[in-house]
């Protein structure tokens, strides 16, 4: 159960963090909570088309630059942030109570948190504390930068008109870079070829330089929203 706890806190803290962040114009619970759980429903066809994709293009991670930057970028990074698009498009972007561009990384984030909470569940059940606690600390809140860049993006798209297959686009892609360079590292991680080129540590660091840099962009964009 403490184990449990531990997968389970660091998405719902974050998720009520920019609840309650959200002062002037909440958004209805109801929206939000359906949000969080559409996340984890994304997160569920997310693996399906990772291991689908896997499979087609024989990909493996650790076996070389190149493949682990496609699945870096392409089968893990892009295919994530697909599908948690899809539940905020499909969801949160139809409802009228989105009626400003804030809203976009409100529910973005609600939908990455849930596709995180249930990730981190099955991780942490698997490998035990450790594993706990590097995740609370690094890919939970990967997580959600990637869904304030992508939110950041989909609020301008709500109410841009003819510019809002730009919005999208920019949307998806950023999001899939950022995510795409996070994971990229930590893959490397897993070459034995490159780890013997480059130390273990500088390419965890890399991962975190990544994600701080992502953070960086995710306070601008919570400030100019």
């Amino acid at each position: 159960m403490v184990l449990l706890a531990l997968a389970i806190a660091p998405g719902v803290a974050i998720a009520l963090y920019f609840y309650f962040r959200d002062q002037y114009n909440r958004e209805p619970r109801r929206h939000l909570i359906i949000s969080f759980f559409l996340g984890g429903i994304s997160a569920i066809l997310a693996g399906v088309l990772e291991e689908a994709l896997f499979g087609l293009t024989g990909i493996e991670i650790g076996n070389g630059v190149v493949n682990s930057m496609i699945a870096a970028f392409l089968l893990v990074g892009f295919t994530e942030e697909w599908t948690k698009y899809i539940m905020v498009r499909s969801y949160a972007f139809r409802q009228p109570e989105f009626d400003e561009p804030l809203d976009g990384i409100i529910y973005s984030v609600m939908v990455g948190m849930g596709f995180a909470t249930l990730e981190n569940v099955l991780y942490v059940m698997d490998s035990g504390y450790t594993t706990a606690i590097l995740r609370m600390f690094l890919s939970v809140p990967a997580h959600a930068t990637f869904a304030v860049i992508m939110g950041y993006e989909l609020g301008k798209a709500k109410f841009a008109g003819r510019k809002r297959i730009f919005y999208i686009l920019s949307a998806l892609l950023g999001a899939s870079f950022w995510h795409g360079s996070y994971d990229f590292f930590l893959f490397l991680q897993q070459d034995r070829q490159i780890e013997r080129i480059i130390p273990t540590g500088l390419l965890f660091l890399g991962a975190v330089g990544s994600l701080v840099w992502s953070i960086r962009l995710s306070k601008r964009a919570m400030q100019e929203h």
